[in-house]
């Protein structure tokens, strides 16, 4: 049986009972279906799974019972109607870019992002036909003068990995759908705690579940929500039929995530906040980054779309690259990882890990210094984080 779905209840409350399916054990927590394919109790049952009369399971490819109700939840927390689960963030990424594409269409993608979903854009979809323009995603002038009729979808990361720059959902959703494109957001750094690009105008959301969904460093996962009408027209077939499905373990892990996430993100949050306040004011700091600060170079729209900051810091050192490792070699709590939004704190430099695929000349576009750190904020007492910190910039 599936529990009764309320959808006044608050978030809290959703993520631990909302969208549940017990069996006839009555467990109290989840169950994994851990199994690859289903029996039918006759030949015409099965004829009836697979043409669409009976709407039971065929192969855990297509869906499956643990998958299904960590779909529900995703899909009740976001605002979505349907959603779909699959084996990390950069798989639902490009899937749902390259389920819509084909050759002729024209995407626009902002610059400021995460190295593999540049190299999907800037590499992968011009192999196959795709027009893609990169633009400076922070002006609203420049995507009016770049979507056109013809632009097939838009994409962007707000807050951008790992610059923490911000697009206007709403005004490029607008500009997006006068031209009938499909607007697809990266909403990690954000969480569907603290914003809700459907709500914006945005047509899709995709999560690297792997970061504050599961949020303790367990497994990959990723998850793609929209409406029934764009996940059955663009998505379903080619999901079905390629195979990015999310192990049902991966799924069990993710809602065990879910049922702790909103306390563990707002508690990191309220680290981070104090956080970037110490990293700002120091000396060997030339630039920080941080969206809950009024100091963030577009304060303004995230006012406006965001309910709250961030985990993710992202700052400047003045001495370049040793200024940065001698900092991240002297910090003793964080761990140098390139995850983020675990219980752990981690700290990352981005030009020689998670963009050193991208050219210089882009890097340098994207303010992607040698200089240039993230901190994913973890769930470590506050006062030993700052304690840490200061020490370790005061070295650097």
């Amino acid at each position: 049986m599936i529990l009764k779905q309320n959808r006044n209840y608050r978030t809290a409350t959703q993520m631990i009972h909302a969208g549940t399916m017990r069996s006839s054990y009555g467990e109290v927590s989840e169950a994994i279906y851990l199994t690859q394919s289903f029996a039918y109790q006759t030949a015409g049952l099965a004829e009836m799974r697979f043409n669409g009369e009976d709407l039971g399971f065929v192969y855990s490819r297509y869906a499956n019972p643990t998958n299904e109700i960590f779909e529900k939840k995703m899909c009740l927390l976001e605002g979505a109607e349907e959603g779909r689960a699959v084996a990390s963030g950069m798989a639902a990424v490009s899937s749902a870019l390259l389920c819509m594409t084909r050759a002729g269409d024209h995407v626009v993608a902002a610059r400021a992002m995460f190295g593999s979903c540049r190299y999907v854009i800037e590499t992968i979809l011009p192999r196959y036909g795709v027009e893609v323009s990169i633009i400076d995603g922070t002006s609203l002038k420049n995507w009016e003068e770049t979507i056109k009729p013809g632009t097939r979808l838009v994409f962007f990361e707000t807050p951008a990995n790992p610059t923490l720059e911000i697009v206007d959902i709403s005004e490029v959703s607008r500009l997006a759908h006068a031209v009938n494109a499909t607007v697809i957001v990266d909403n990690a750094f954000a969480t569907p705690l603290y914003q809700k690009p459907l709500a914006l105008g945005a047509d899709v959301v995709v999560y690297s579940t792997t970061k504050h969904i599961d949020g303790q460093g367990r497994c990959l996962g990723g998850i793609i929500l929209s409406n029934t009408d764009w996940i059955t027209e663009n998505f379903q077939n080619y999901f079905r039929h390629t195979g990015p499905a999310m192990s049902p373990f991966s799924a069990w892990v993710m809602l065990k995530g879910l049922e702790t996430m909103s306390l563990r993100v707002e508690q990191m949050t309220r680290s981070a906040i104090r956080i970037a306040d110490l990293i700002a004011q120091h000396p060997a700091v030339e630039k920080c980054f941080y969206p809950g600060r009024a100091d963030h170079p577009q304060a303004d729209i995230i006012a406006r779309q965001m309910s709250n900051g961030s985990t993710m810091i992202a700052f400047e050192l003045k001495n370049g690259k040793k200024a940065a490792f001698n900092f991240c070699n002297t910090l003793t709590i964080p761990l140098i990882s390139n995850n983020l939004g675990d219980v752990r704190s981690i700290i990352t430099h981005p030009a020689t890990t998670t963009h050193q695929d991208v050219a210089a000349d882009a890097r340098a576009e994207l303010g992607i210094s040698d200089g240039l750190l993230r901190f994913s904020t973890g769930l470590e007492d506050t006062n030993d984080l700052l304690e840490d910190i200061e020490r370790a910039l005061n070295a650097s």
